[in-house]
């Protein structure tokens, strides 16, 4: 058998890689301590499942329009007036089954062969992957710590060209949770102004901020690029509905009507119960989101604490999302039982194997000499996983 050579041009996703062989060894009964799927612990809060239970009690259950329902369109055009100011109608908005799917439907309705995608990084691993299976180029350009994992306007500015396509920003950022300020994105969008690309702002962590941080998004900073800005957000992140699988985009009608074209050929509708859970998540009470965001500060101010006392590493104090990006390179080239380390992925087999613990090896993102680590564990089960990284650093000679 053949198959087709757009699969060669990618690779398996690698957080969920980790995350099923971390759930594969705890099935054997060993224990392990998971950083790896950005997944929150939380439960989903009560008032949207019973949302969800009152549209199977009502009957709710068939095939919904191919762009979501009019009561999620509805509450989605309220969150971005209310929390952006920006005016979107329901022709301007589409629902598909997750954030990712919705960035897939973009790539596919937008790229074509010789097309090129502006992707900072580190990066979100399936960045690079839904521009390659759609015949685009990616084009990175690259952070550290020394810039905080932000990219500068003239960065920008260098890495453009004319069949640059479209620039993705993600802020708060997967997998470094680094957060562009209003004056950043103002001077980043500037720079959009001057050339014609359409921006994928990725909004999916915009409730995750911490350090008294507001969020803006740069279609709101910057209105004369609303018109080239498409907005993708969702439900996972936020309220802790990630198996839900609800995403939309807020974007310009002619692209939002090709997504809701190719939607029509590929899953249809998202599922019909979970629209009506995403309406309750995006119009009700979000109180629980502020109790959330209060517990994952604590976390992130522990772990970076916990990574940076450890010798030979350094960790950006990431200001949003769930993530922190430590620099563990300086254990490359060493070794444990004749074991070398030469690169990140060598690190984390190491640390699933050797000390039970699972992390995202940085290479998944762009940046061999970092892992990711997701504090979307308890503080008890944070604690016990820096203490056995700390012991398997020690190990390494």
């Amino acid at each position: 058998m053949k198959l087709a050579d757009r699969v060669n041009r990618i690779q398996p996703s690698p957080t969920l890689t980790i995350d099923a062989k971390a759930k594969a060894l705890r099935a054997q009964g060993i224990d392990v301590i998971g950083f790896g799927a950005g997944e929150p612990d939380f439960d989903t809060p009560v008032t949207i499942k019973d949302a969800a239970k009152e549209a199977i009690d009502s009957g709710f259950t068939k095939y919904t329009p191919v762009s979501g329902t009019e009561d999620l369109k509805d509450a989605i055009i309220v969150k971005m007036k209310r929390d952006h100011g920006l005016d979107y109608s329901h022709d301007e908005i589409s629902v598909a089954c997750g954030a990712k799917h919705s960035l897939y439907n973009i790539s596919q309705a937008l790229i074509q062969e010789g097309d090129e995608v502006i992707i900072p990084s580190p990066y979100w691993v399936s960045y690079p992957d839904q521009v390659l299976l759609a015949g685009g180029t990616p084009v990175f350009i690259k952070t550290d710590e020394s810039s905080v994992f932000k990219i500068t306007p003239a960065q920008l500015e260098k890495a453009i060209t004319p069949r640059t396509k479209l620039f993705i920003l993600n802020s708060p950022c997967n997998p470094t949770g680094t957060s562009y300020t209003v004056d950043e994105l103002k001077a980043i969008g500037q720079v959009c102004l001057k050339y014609d690309f359409l921006i994928i702002s990725d909004d999916i962590y915009e409730r995750l901020l911490y350090d008294g941080l507001v969020f803006s998004s740069i279609a709101q900073v910057v209105p004369e690029l609303k018109s080239r800005v498409v907005v993708v957000n969702g439900v996972s992140k936020t309220y802790s509905m990630t198996g839900w699988r609800i995403g939309y985009a807020c974007g310009p009608k002619k692209l939002i009507s090709a997504m809701t074209k190719l939607q029509s050929q590929s899953t249809s509708s998202a599922a019909s119960i979970s629209q009506k859970a995403a309406a309750a998540a995006i119009a009700g009470p979000q109180d629980v989101v502020a109790g959330m965001v209060i517990e994952y500060e604590k976390r992130r101010t522990y772990i970076v604490k916990r990574l940076n006392a450890m010798p030979g590493v350094t960790c950006f104090n990431s200001t949003g999302a769930f993530y922190v990006f430590p620099n563990f390179s300086s254990y490359y080239e060493k070794s444990f039982n004749g074991r070398l380390i030469r690169n990140s992925t060598d690190f984390a087999d190491y640390l699933l194997e050797e000390a039970r613990v699972a992390i995202v090896p940085g290479i998944a993102f762009g940046e061999d000499r970092y892992a990711r680590l997701s504090y979307v564990v308890s503080r008890d089960n944070i604690a016990l996983g820096m203490d056995r990284i700390e012991e398997a650093l020690a190990n390494l000679k």
